[in-house]
């Protein structure tokens, strides 16, 4: 997904949870329902989280500086982990308090039609969201499945869009589900069920975006795939015997720190070994453009006191 597109999909997802939001609140506000507030607060947190995606790719692309010199690339990584520690304490938690406190005190709804509308207003918008999110995730996943491609993605902003707006979709189901039964059975408890409903999925989808921006944060090496490459790019080098170790961490979604142990021939020169690398890193960087700084020890110098 290109960073155009991954715009285009935050500024969907936010101009329809905004208005989805104000809509919610309404309905709540007329109908007494717990499972309405809930879904307003869910379109609320949604919506700030959308804005801070789009803080996140802006401070991501600063150039470097004399106290970050490789970037500010992982900030794209700090604001994606803010934005489920959102969804789970904001989204999941009000969701749960609501819940509770309308299975304490259920309220029967005074107007359920509110309900009815505004949640049909909001699956159209939620869906013209949810539908922009997957075409754009469907155009980078390929033939891959899902959780793999979000596994091995280094984007949040190529997944937690749909992540977040499939949760929204299934959130409008069990609030619609809770409003309708509750309402037809006599059962007003049955709309703090639905809460209780909608927090969990929140809660869940949190901690999911949680631990898969953990391993970002901390720093995740280059794909197999993509360090196969490279080791078959430098052992194919005539001037190379082997490389002994390479060690890699993506900076940002783009960008990637590589650095490679090399042992070069014993015969060369430092001249010819300065001549090889140069060789070998404009090889590497135009089979791999996220690949942005390249770092490497020459074993043969190395062992004489230089490094290269």
């Amino acid at each position: 997904m290109a960073a155009g597109s991954s715009r285009t999909v935050i500024y969907a997802a936010i101009l329809g949870n905004l208005a989805i939001a104000a809509a919610k609140f309404t309905a709540a506000g007329v109908t007494g329902s717990s499972a309405m507030v809930s879904e307003g607060v869910h379109s609320l947190v949604d919506t700030g989280n959308g804005l801070l995606l789009l803080l996140g790719i802006r401070r991501s692309r600063l150039p470097p500086d004399r106290e970050h010199p490789f970037g500010r690339g992982k900030e794209l990584y700090f604001w994606a982990l803010i934005v489920a520690i959102l969804i789970f304490a904001v989204g999941g938690g009000i969701s749960v308090y609501e819940g509770i406190r309308h299975l304490q005190h259920p309220e029967p709804l005074t107007d359920p039609a509110w309900n009815y509308a505004v949640l049909g207003f909001a699956m159209i918008a939620e869906g013209i969201a949810w539908t922009i999110a997957l075409r754009e995730f469907r155009r980078i996943k390929g033939d891959a499945g899902y959780l793999s491609t979000i596994r091995r993605s280094k984007d949040p902003t190529k997944y937690v869009v749909l992540l977040e707006d499939s949760a929204a979709m299934l959130g409008l189901i069990a609030a619609f589900a809770g409003i309708y039964f509750g309402h037809t059975l006599g059962i007003p408890a049955l709309d703090g069920v639905a809460s209780l409903v909608i927090g969990a999925l929140l809660a869940g989808v949190a901690i999911f975006l949680a631990h898969e921006c953990k391993g970002l944060l901390i720093g995740e090496g280059i794909s197999r795939a993509m360090s196969e490459s490279i080791r078959a790019i430098v052992d194919s080098d005539p001037a190379v015997v082997t490389l002994k170790r390479g060690l890699s961490m993506h900076l940002g979604p783009n960008e990637v720190l590589l650095t490679m142990e090399i042992e070069f021939k014993p015969e060369l020169s430092a001249a010819d070994v300065a001549a090889t690398i140069d060789r070998m890193d404009r090889r590497i960087r135009a089979a791999h453009a996220e690949i942005r700084y390249v770092f490497v020890e020459a074993q043969s110098i190395a062992k004489q006191g230089g490094v290269a």
